[in-house]
């Protein structure tokens, strides 16, 4: 069985790269026993010079698009729908605020090399999404660590001091120079990026062809 190895480029700020682990998992469940995948989440910050108490979503978002608050609630709830659809809580998407995602990237990295990275990656989209928490905060990350089984003093020193910063830079400059300049990203096997929250049936076609290139090396 060949083994694809996927490089995701993701903010847990960002609703489409919730969006897009639930389609890639989608495209694993028809490709099971056919293709396994070695997934790693890469950092990306929508909101790098975001102050530390955030902004409120609709206004930030306004701002950011040239839109106004009537057409910016519109399209998040149309977000909200596409979430609830795959079984995410998006429940407090609206009542959010768009944050800083630098502390929460330095845990994640953490989490990854205790193995725990997806798991944690999934409580900070549900944190942030269901329950309009700041996905960066120590205590929101204490308390998401322990959820999924890893140490809380250790996730809530991390957030509070610089641990893990040259490692976050680092890959952020690297997917950066690959030409990730939006999220999600799906990198194939360090060839092929795919942007965006594609359709499952996208990533299944994707990944079968970097297996079939694979095979045939």
């Amino acid at each position: 069985m060949q083994t694809v190895r996927i490089d995701l480029v993701s903010d847990v700020a960002c609703p489409w790269c919730a969006i897009g682990y639930c389609r890639l998992e989608q495209a694993l469940e028809t490709l099971k026993g056919e293709i396994e995948v070695e997934l790693h989440w890469q950092p990306f910050e929508l909101n790098r010079d975001m102050p530390p108490e955030g902004e409120p979503i609709l206004e930030h978002l306004c701002r950011k698009y040239g839109k106004d608050a009537a057409a910016m609630e519109e399209s998040q709830r149309e977000i909200m729908k596409v979430a609830e659809e795959l079984g995410l809580n998006f429940r407090g998407a609206l009542e959010r605020r768009a944050n800083n995602t630098f502390a929460a990237h330095r845990v994640l990295a953490w989490a990854a090399t205790q193995n725990q990275e997806t798991p944690l990656q999934l409580a900070l989209f549900e944190a942030y999404f269901g329950e309009a928490k700041n996905p960066a905060d120590s205590e929101v990350l204490r308390e998401k660590a322990v959820e999924v089984g890893l140490d809380g003093d250790t996730a809530e020193a991390i957030a509070r001091s610089d641990q893990y910063t040259e490692e976050v830079r680092a890959a952020q400059q690297r997917f950066m120079d690959a030409g990730v300049n939006a999220v999600p990203g799906f990198i194939l096997d360090g060839r092929y990026l795919i942007p965006g929250a594609q359709p499952a049936e996208v990533l299944v076609d994707a990944l079968r062809q970097v297996a079939e290139e694979n095979a045939s090396r």
